[in-house]
Order: C-alpha cells, then sequence, then structure tokens
C-alpha cells in the first residue's frame, strides 16, 4: 500500500465548529473525521457500518442515509447534541450495482444509487440549511467523483449519472446560499488507495499471478493513465477538505476541486 503523509495540523483551528461527515468509518470518510477532530471541531460521524476502534467523532450514528428515515436519524441526533452545524460534510457515496453495461441495471439499481449518491446530500443539507442560514454562516462539501466526466459504461454508470447530478445540484446550491454566507463546494477525487482499494488491487495480484505494484499498475490504466503514476491518498484528499472548509478558503465558493494525480485529460 502507498505510504500515508503525515501533515503538520494547527490543533485550534476548528475549535468552536459542529461538523457532521457522512459515510466517516472508512476511508475518506474517516481520515476526513480524524483531520477535523485534530483541528480541534467537535464531529459526528454518520454510517452504515459500525463505528470503528479508537473512532475520532465525539457522536457516532449508525443509519442508513440513502433512506428518508435514516436522514431523520441522524438528524435529530446531531441536532440533539450539537445544536446544528457549522461545517456538513456529504462524503457518503459507492454503488452496488452490478456490471454488464446498461442493459444489466435495473430501475432498482438506478434508484439506489441515486439516493445514496444525491438524495442523501440533498436530505441533509435541506435539514441543516435552516440552521444556517439563521446564523449567516456555514460550509458544504460535496463528494463528487471524476466519473461525473469519465464515466465507465461497464460497471459505474449510475454512479457516475449520479455524481454528475450532485455536481450540477452542488452548484445551483452554491449560487441560491452564497449571499446568505453559506459557502459551497465540490471535491472530486479520481483513484484514492483506500484501504479497500488495496484489498482490490491485492485481489487483482492474487488472480492474475503477479505482484501488488503490478496490479496497481494496470488499474491505473484501465482509467487512462494517472499523469503522476500513483493513485492519490486518503490524507491528500482530507487536506483539501480542511482547506476548503476552513477559514483559509473563505474566498472560495460554488467550485469543484478535482483531486486525481492529472486523470482527467481536459481543462
Amino acid at each position: 500500500m502507498i505510504e500515508a503523509i503525515q501533515y503538520s495540523v494547527d490543533p485550534n483551528e476548528f475549535v468552536g465548529k459542529r461538523v457532521l461527515v457522512t459515510g466517516g468509518t472508512k476511508g475518506m470518510g474517516e481520515a476526513i473525521v480524524r483531520r477535523l477532530a485534530a483541528g480541534g471541531a467537535r464531529v459526528a460521524s454518520a454510517a452504515r457500518s459500525p463505528q470503528p476502534e479508537s473512532h475520532a467523532a465525539d457522536l457516532f450514528v449508525r443509519a442508513d442515509i440513502s433512506t428518508p428515515e435514516g436522514i431523520g436519524q441522524v438528524v435529530r441526533e446531531v441536532l440533539d447534541r450539537l445544536g446544528g452545524l457549522d461545517i456538513l460534510v456529504n462524503n457518503v457515496g459507492g454503488s452496488s450495482a452490478p456490471s454488464g453495461g446498461v442493459l444489466a441495471l435495473t430501475d432498482d439499481d438506478w434508484q439506489q444509487t441515486i439516493e445514496t449518491n444525491l438524495f442523501a446530500a440533498v436530505r441533509l443539507d435541506r435539514a441543516f440549511l435552516p440552521g444556517m442560514l439563521k446564523t449567516g454562516s456555514g460550509v458544504i462539501i460535496h463528494t463528487s467523483s471524476i466519473q461525473r466526466r469519465l464515466p465507465l459504461f461497464e460497471a459505474t454508470l449510475a454512479y457516475a449519472a449520479a455524481k454528475a447530478a450532485l455536481t450540477t445540484y452542488s452548484k445551483g446550491l452554491s449560487k441560491e446560499v452564497g449571499p446568505k454566507g453559506i459557502r459551497v463546494n465540490t471535491v472530486a477525487p479520481g483513484f484514492i488507495e483506500t484501504t479497500a482499494a488495496h484489498r482490490l488491487i491485492v485481489r487483482l495480484a492474487e488472480a492474475a499471478g503477479s505482484d501488488e505494484d503490478t496490479a496497481r499498475q494496470s488499474l491505473m490504466a484501465s482509467l487512462g493513465g494517472i499523469p503522476i503514476g500513483r493513485p492519490g491518498r486518503p490524507e491528500e484528499v482530507t487536506e483539501l477538505v480542511a482547506f476548503l472548509v476552513s477559514g483559509r478558503a473563505a474566498a472560495i465558493h460554488g467550485s469543484e476541486y478535482a483531486i486525481d494525480g492529472g486523470t482527467v485529460p481536459v481543462v
């Protein structure tokens, strides 16, 4: 696995900030939780999977936020414990749709993918925006994907379409709430070598009878290549998110930031 990088953190940067990170038990979400907590924020985390050991969140809500019921549970517990939010990181995403192209996807596949990758963010924004609007401040981050611009029809077409919708929604929301003090931005990761992605690399290497580096290079080639020569690291995405939600990014609004090592071959 690619070696992690350690960054220096100001332990007071986010003191007094109340944060919710969805999908916060694994991969990039877990890294974002740790980073913002290390910066002094009070962090709530929500996910379907169990709370991991040594989880850095002050509050963990186990719920399926692809459903209205799960959203309601998260909103109730966050408002009860934190009283509202200053920062909302809509990180949850993914798809369990089968491979095989467009004809392999059922209505249920499409609906579940859209519920997870679009409606979860829309519903949480709708729940927490009134409090932000009341105070005239707040930051919302949506995690999209470079697949919105590079859709892979074989396996992730519904996911790519849902993320494209999320990015468009995010831009529209920024136009509405920016004048009222709330900043909205989108982060679009490419191939990030999370623990789950590393497990995939190991499986591919075992199946091909090769080593991990060969499997990693093959996977990168399937995406059209990564000019920097490696996948991204979760902590690199985390540092981008931490910057965007901080006061250092006070004039950054309504934008999407790809973090993909140069994978997307267009300006």
